[in-house]
């Protein structure tokens, strides 16, 4: 079911959520249908137009972390690709179970993104991110921690849901952490609709920086 907005029932149900708490509890709650959701419900295409980006950028033997994995959708694709060196972060603990059974990724990591990280600077060679950057779910804070963890000269490679881009302040803190030369982007895709078959109307770009 759609709700007045358009969007499927469940992601609003997510993009609802009030806090951080709140919202890893609605994704442990929807972890196990997850993936079924997405094939058949959503016809979620946004997994395999992340992973055309990525290898177009991104060496196999990259070490590179899949931030907001959810069940490792992403890392499914890039490991069907030839990637190796993967690592996920999720602030669910049970959308980080379901991906463990993929047995795609060497570490796993139950983190906050827009909180500091755990993990050490200049870490990956790259890290992709698709779907976080959204409604009540990571803002733009967390840049300044992935830039912090990427290697210089690697790439971060994310969507940001296009409408939300354009009424928040990911407009302003982009090109602003490319003034402060942090990082320059190399690209940014054409929106796409993600979910075809539940709504036409949530659509995502891919954005591709490089980190100074």
């Amino acid at each position: 079911m759609k709700n007045e907005r358009g969007t499927p029932d469940k992601a609003q149900w997510v993009y609802d959520a009030p806090n951080f708490n709140e919202l890893a509890d609605r994704y442990d709650q929807w972890a196990e249908d997850y993936d079924r959701d997405m094939k058949d419900v959503f016809g979620n295409v946004g997994p395999q137009k992340m992973v055309e980006i990525v290898t177009q950028y991104v060496s196999t033997d990259a070490k590179i972390l899949d931030a907001g994995a959810g069940t490792g959708l992403v890392g499914e694709l890039l490991s069907q690709r030839g990637y190796k060196d993967l690592e996920a972060l999720d602030i669910s603990a049970k959308m980080l179970a379901e991906a463990r059974e993929k047995n795609v990724y060497n570490h796993l990591h139950q983190e906050i993104l827009g909180e500091q990280l755990k993990i050490s600077s200049d870490y990956y060679d790259a890290v992709v991110v698709k779907g976080v950057f959204a409604p009540n779910h990571a803002s733009v804070d967390a840049f300044d921690e992935l830039i912090r963890i990427t290697k210089p000269r690697g790439y971060i490679i994310f969507t940001i849901r296009s409408d939300y881009y354009e009424s928040s302040d990911f407009q302003k803190k982009l090109p602003a952490l490319e003034v402060s030369e942090h990082w320059q982007l190399v690209e940014m895709t054409d929106k796409f609709a993600c979910w075809p078959k539940a709504s036409l109307n949530i659509f995502y770009n891919i954005w591709v920086y490089r980190i100074n």
